[in-house]
């Protein structure tokens, strides 16, 4: 760079990485992942997933679709910033309302353009997830010792509970299906499979592969005791994805699942619902290195014994060798041989890791909604 950087990315280890900042101003402090997905950056950036970190980019062209409505997972963006390659590009997209950086600004989120991404993410890999500080001045002046200190003062993600900041404030029922052309998203009409949805901050598309799949769902807090689930008389239960460390949220969430569990109703876990599920059921989850976020993760399905391609977010795994007897690993990554699946032996109760219904990424993983039907299916036709 030949002109005055106007934002900085401070590690807490006093490494400085400098480039040119766009979104908004000032300053932010987070985790720092990076994400190897090559399209879909306005679905990572309101993944309720990210709340509390900030995410590089591995692919450069980070702009060049713009930003519209109908690609929100959520009202708001939820990660803190991001950091790329190139500083974002005009949108060449029919489906574009609006540029990316002015997206950003409106949203108070501080971006970084103009970084060595190859290195920082090397250095990611390497090191673990780093605490850092990110900073946007269009005059050039940073405080580098406090940013720093704001830095190494960031508490990190271990033990905070971050589902309880981005779950929805009440209930609320939904009919929206997946986004299909020329309609977009049109409306699921008549009965279906009644299902109470928890959200831990769950991904607007989630709900919408759910009422694709024949679901009428209704959406409850993280909070929703098991007797406000039960009050709905539902035919399965699903468990979202969302933020933070899965023993924190536990400290609420897992009570009520196992009442849930002793109703023997259908459930299906995502993500985080996965981690929540894993711990009602006695395991245990650790907190990964630097974690797994992209749309290019290889998993095995042992059921079945496919390889799928899925995307993936999160920054907390559970410990498959903590899993107990009368509860089986299904799936496993084959990058690192981490756990991203489980079953109940003989019951209608199973979750994954990674996300199936992608936004952005593949949709190889779609079958395990059409799973989840089929198991409220299974016990509706039992004889009562």
């Amino acid at each position: 760079m030949t002109d005055r950087p106007t934002a900085c990315l401070v590690l807490a280890d006093g490494t400085v990485f400098y480039g040119r900042g766009f979104g908004a101003t000032g300053q932010t402090v987070a985790e720092l992942c990076f994400n190897t997905a090559m399209t879909g950056y306005q679905e990572i950036m309101t993944d309720p997933s990210y709340a509390g970190q900030i995410v590089t980019f591995t692919f450069p062209h980070i702009g060049n679709t713009g930003v519209n409505t109908d690609d929100d997972e959520t009202a708001d963006p939820v990660a803190e910033g991001m950091v790329v390659k190139w500083d974002p590009t005009a949108p060449s997209n029919w489906r574009s309302e609006q540029e990316l950086t002015a997206w950003l600004a409106a949203r108070g989120r501080i971006c970084i353009g103009g970084v060595d991404t190859r290195r920082l993410t090397r250095a990611i890999r390497q090191q673990g997830a780093p605490h850092v500080a990110l900073a946007h001045d269009p005059e050039g002046n940073f405080d580098l010792e406090a940013l720093v200190k704001a830095a190494r003062d960031f508490a990190g993600l271990e033990g905070v509970d971050l589902a309880k900041d981005v779950t929805c404030a009440q209930s609320y029922s939904w009919d929206e299906m997946r986004w299909a052309w020329p309609d977009g998203h049109p409306r699921r009409e008549g009965p279906g499979h009644k299902v109470v949805a928890i959200d831990y901050g769950a991904k607007r598309n989630i709900l919408r592969c759910l009422a694709s799949a024949g679901c009428d769902v209704t959406v409850l807090p993280a909070t929703a005791t098991a007797e406000e689930v039960l009050a709905h008389q539902p035919d399965g239960v699903f468990l979202s994805n969302g933020p933070g460390d899965p023993a924190a949220t536990g400290a609420y969430a897992v009570p009520m699942i196992k009442d849930v569990l002793a109703a023997d109703l259908p459930v299906f876990g995502i993500c985080l619902g996965h981690q929540m599920l894993a711990l009602a059921l006695g395991a245990k989850t650790v907190k990964m290195s630097h974690g797994h976020h992209g749309a290019n993760h290889p998993v095995k399905d042992h059921t079945t014994g496919k390889v799928e391609i899925t995307s993936m977010n999160h920054g907390f795994t559970v410990d498959s060798q903590s899993l107990p007897e009368g509860v089986e690993e299904t799936h496993v990554s084959l990058f690192d041989g981490s756990n991203c699946g489980i079953r109940v032996t003989g019951k209608p109760v199973f979750s994954v890791q990674y996300h199936p219904e992608a936004s952005p990424g593949p949709q190889d993983s779609y079958y395990l909604f059409e799973r989840f039907v089929a198991a409220m299916k299974d016990r509706a036709a039992e004889p009562a």
